[in-house]
């Protein structure tokens, strides 16, 4: 692991940017954001890291990165997302411990499962092992949650719903979960910034490779599940076990609602660090 601070790196023809902070001889930690945050959203949670002598990577990923988002939702698989993870953890050069939310834990899933050998731990929030999620939707009230997910595949209307500037967005993300700082900023971030597409892109290629959703994960793994989230119900917590062979623990955060790296960020500092081993 070098000294030196990573602010970028590159994966083929695209360059993403990295927010490498606390002890430059701490140990690896990658923290991987979900929609619509950029990887700012991690501030809170890797100062409590850093306390616990912890180096934290916080990737801007694909479409969020200003170098490194395509036009084309082909460009958003998740094969192509697992391996910008992985060519940040080729240029660390060592395992790393890995963290995700939301979309990034969607990503950490797929990264766990398909490259083993660089993940030393994976703490995935709020977002199910995909396989479990995909379960999830036939046996409880899921596929009902996951209605905006239907609705972001229509081109151009999310982009126009999330942009407005009659508070439509607003209304739609405070109904979510959001707060005032959290939407100030997506505003500036995202939408100002030319992310909003990119981050869409995410959901437009979900059914592009459906093959990878059911491989099992490995390695040591815990998945933090909020009570008050107000898109994920727990049957795809109670479905993940079926995805993991390795030592697993599920917490629940009662009274979070999704945003749990921004609502609860010690309390998930100690249980990161906990999965960690510090």
């Amino acid at each position: 692991m070098s000294a030196q601070r990573i602010t970028q790196f590159r994966n083929g023809p695209y360059t993403f940017d990295v927010i490498d902070s606390g002890p430059v001889d701490g140990t690896p930690v990658v923290l991987l954001h979900g929609f619509p945050q950029r990887a700012s959203s991690w501030s809170s949670v890797s100062e409590h890291l850093h306390a616990k002598g912890l180096r934290t990577y916080a990737l801007d990923q694909r479409g969020y990165s200003p170098g490194a988002r395509p036009s084309s939702r082909f460009g958003y698989k998740i094969t192509e997302l697992v391996s910008d993870v992985k060519a940040l953890i080729d240029e660390i050069g060592t395992p790393v411990h890995l963290v995700g939310h939301d979309w990034g834990a969607a990503v950490a899933w797929g990264t766990a499962a398909n490259h083993p050998e660089s993940i030393r731990s994976l703490t995935a929030v709020s977002v199910a092992h995909p396989g479990a999620f995909l379960k999830s939707m036939l046996s409880s009230s899921q596929i009902l949650k996951s209605y905006y997910m239907l609705l972001f595949q229509i081109p151009f209307l999310p982009e126009w719903l999330l942009s407005r500037q009659d508070g439509t967005g607003e209304k739609l993300l405070r109904g979510a979960g959001m707060t005032s700082p959290m939407i100030e900023a997506f505003r500036t971030e995202i939408i100002a910034d030319g992310a909003l597409k990119g981050g869409l892109g995410y959901y437009r290629s979900m059914f592009l490779a459906p093959g990878g959703f059911n491989r099992l994960v490995s390695v040591p793994t815990t998945y933090v599940w909020s009570d008050g989230d107000a898109a994920l119900v727990r049957r795809g917590a109670e479905l993940t076990p079926q995805f993991v062979t390795g030592p697993y623990e599920l917490e629940v955060f009662e009274g979070a609602s999704h945003w749990i790296p921004d609502e609860r960020p010690a309390e998930l500092a100690e249980v990161i660090s906990r999965r960690i081993g510090v």
